[in-house]
């Protein structure tokens, strides 16, 4: 197979890894639904095979932008498309707070992609929850994106790292680690940059393009 070929099917392990959880909640439910009398009970089992179902959608509708080619035909990608997807992840951890700092009306494909797949990261890694800063900002012709996960624990792959930075090769990829390749690629054909830097109780991550190949319209 050829390298991209092999990125892809990476991307595609991590989708459904990622949608295993709430698909295999959804065939639980539907397995005790169909042996379960008591109407207290089938509420509740309802109850739990909506909320799955609806994770289930979240995510799809996440990925699909942030590993493919939704957003439409033009260039641009409307902010709150991205937003609204993201905190569908962070509302759905109540031990989870998004600080939405992102002013533009509207960012690149590239972009989103970029914000999406940080935040993600980020996302992973509050695994006891914390709060997941986002911003973005046109300055002094270049574009940023920073994301900012503060938690009291912070749990990030250092491959995660390396291959953000681009020194990890196709071979020695994951599911887990081929999004953040895929971001170092982006960055590299853009003509920019992306950053990592980890504290104790801190990840920040970050995005730096030239206007021209910009990730901010």
């Amino acid at each position: 197979m050829t390298s991209s070929t092999d990125l892809a099917a990476l991307m595609c392990s991590r989708l459904c890894h990622d949608m295993l959880s709430p698909v295999g909640a959804l065939n639980n439910g539907l397995e005790l639904l169909a042996t379960e009398t008591d109407p207290v009970m089938r509420a509740r089992i309802v109850e739990l095979l909506e909320q799955s179902a609806r994770a289930s959608a979240n995510k799809l509708k996440f990925f699909r932008l942030a590993f493919g080619a939704a957003g439409g035909f033009g260039e641009q990608v409307d902010v709150t498309e991205a937003h609204e997807l993201i905190e569908s992840l962070t509302s759905a951890n109540e031990r989870l707070r998004l600080d939405w700092a992102v002013a533009e009306r509207s960012l690149s494909k590239s972009a989103i992609k970029t914000l999406l797949n940080l935040a993600a990261i980020g996302i992973d890694a509050l695994v006891r929850g914390g709060t997941l800063f986002i911003g973005a900002e046109c300055t002094a012709g270049k574009t940023e994106i920073v994301i900012r996960a503060e938690g009291p624990k912070i749990a990030f792959d250092d491959n995660i790292g390396l291959a953000l930075a681009g020194q990890l090769v196709i071979a020695d990829l994951s599911g887990r680690t081929a999004p953040a390749h895929m971001l170092y690629m982006l960055a590299k054909e853009k003509g920019g940059t992306i950053q990592s830097a980890l504290a104790s109780d801190a990840l920040v991550l970050g995005a730096e393009l030239p206007d021209g190949e910009g990730l901010i319209g």
